[in-house]
């Protein structure tokens, strides 16, 4: 029996064909037929990468997971003050939810659904480390509320997500000022 080769472009092509059709059918209209079709790939050769749609919803929730905290942290420090590590982190995320459109839609839909099962909604927080230890420290030093972090990241970072669908739907228009007033707003949310 010839053992299959995996290809990456294979793999790729059925990550962005989920990604495409989550966010335009729903996860639920999205069936393993419908992927493979626009993956251009037999529904067979699904199985060659992923054990079942939950494996392949679950693989794409952690890559786009590892890719948003990945530009979250960038040129981040420990070592910097609590705002201004905040505030680099916060427009990091701003920048991603503005030019990764499609991604940060379905990590959003990821967030306020059952489509993850809890081990991988657990390994994708474990890529927000930073962000909670930033808050944890910003406690200690009594900059922060003494607040959940589920309660910081509703108020501080979510409301992004908010702005970004109404974007998505024409009825609001981010610009520079807007950012601003949402960064100090997110930042208000969370101080002391």
């Amino acid at each position: 029996m010839a053992i299959r080769k995996k290809s990456k472009e294979k793999r790729n092509a059925l990550l962005e064909a989920t990604l495409s059709l989550v966010n335009n059918n729903g996860f639920h209209d999205a069936p393993m037929s419908k992927i493979a079709k626009m993956a251009n790939v037999s529904p067979a050769t699904i199985y060659i990468y992923f054990e079942n749609k939950q494996d392949l919803i679950n693989q794409l929730y952690l890559e786009l997971k590892i890719s948003y905290t990945e530009q979250a942290f960038k040129d981040y420090s420990e070592n910097m003050p609590v705002k201004k590590a905040f505030e680099l982190i916060w427009y990091n995320i701003a920048d991603y939810k503005l030019k990764q459109v499609d991604e940060a839609w379905f990590l959003s839909q990821c967030d306020n659904t059952t489509m993850i099962d809890e081990a991988g909604r657990q390994e994708g927080l474990k890529h927000l480390q930073p962000l909670l230890d930033l808050w944890e420290r910003g406690q200690k030093e009594g900059i922060i509320k003494d607040v959940s972090p589920y309660i910081l990241y509703a108020y501080a970072i979510n409301p992004l997500a908010f702005l970004m669908n109404m974007q998505k739907h024409g009825l609001y228009q981010i610009n520079q000022d807007s950012l601003e007033q949402a960064f100090q707003a997110a930042w208000d949310s969370i101080r002391i």
